[in-house]
């Protein structure tokens, strides 16, 4: 059984990792959790012992088999209790990020079961991504970002990849949500902005930074 601390360090070596497909260097992960290589190092050697993770000084990390199956899990639970936050006690999307961070560390499968069952098996969090199911399965929709689209393209918000307490809050000020159909109207070479028409009504300018963390489905 891993501690919270050890299911933190696995969950960001999965994302690093994206999913165990690279290794990821201890500094990477240091400047991930804001914390001293040196700890890293600690760590690592822990999670090793426990067979979740693959490591060799100066050769990087890799999340093992094992370990991905846990990390998922941890994602799954922190998901979950997004969607709940959200759709049942009316928490806003940038408020949910830090309660979840506690509640994810729940042990009872039972609790997460039900859960999952009383929210109506959602495959997506309030933010978009994909909630992997009890089988540690991810079903993930066909997206692309914002800036591939050109003028009188237009395509369905489906994630974002700023899920900072700030940019949630410049999309609710904006009126951008997941679901919110979105249409370039222009766009402005010199500095990569782009005039965007939400759901067919607001005209907005956005930068090219926030059009960089757009996902949409077309």
């Amino acid at each position: 059984m891993l501690s919270f601390a050890e299911e933190n360090y696995l969950k960001t070596i999965y994302h690093l990792s994206s999913g165990g497909l690279r290794s990821v260097s201890t500094n990477a992960i240091a400047e991930s959790l804001k914390t001293k290589p040196a700890s890293v190092s600690d760590m690592l050697r822990k999670l090793n012992k426990k067979g979740v993770i693959s490591y060799e000084k100066y050769k990087g990390v890799n999340i093992s088999k094992s370990g991905k199956k846990q990390a998922l899990s941890i994602i799954r639970k922190h998901r979950l209790w997004e969607v709940f936050l959200v759709e049942k006690l009316n928490f806003n999307w940038d408020e949910v990020h830090e309660i979840a961070e506690q509640l994810e560390h729940i042990r009872s499968s039972l609790l997460i079961t039900r859960l999952d069952e009383f929210l109506g098996f959602p495959q997506y969090d309030p933010h978009g991504d994909p909630i992997p199911d009890e089988h540690g399965m991810v079903h993930s929709k066909p997206k692309t970002s914002l800036t591939k689209l050109e003028t009188e393209q237009s395509g369905i918000l489906v994630s974002i990849n700023d899920t900072s307490d700030l940019f949630l809050q410049y999309l609710d000020k904006v009126g951008i949500s997941i679901g919110s159909r979105i249409k370039v109207l222009d766009i402005f070479p010199y500095d990569g902005s782009r005039e965007i028409l939400i759901n067919g009504k607001n005209k907005l300018s956005i930068s090219q930074e926030v059009t960089e963390n757009l996902l949409v489905a077309q």
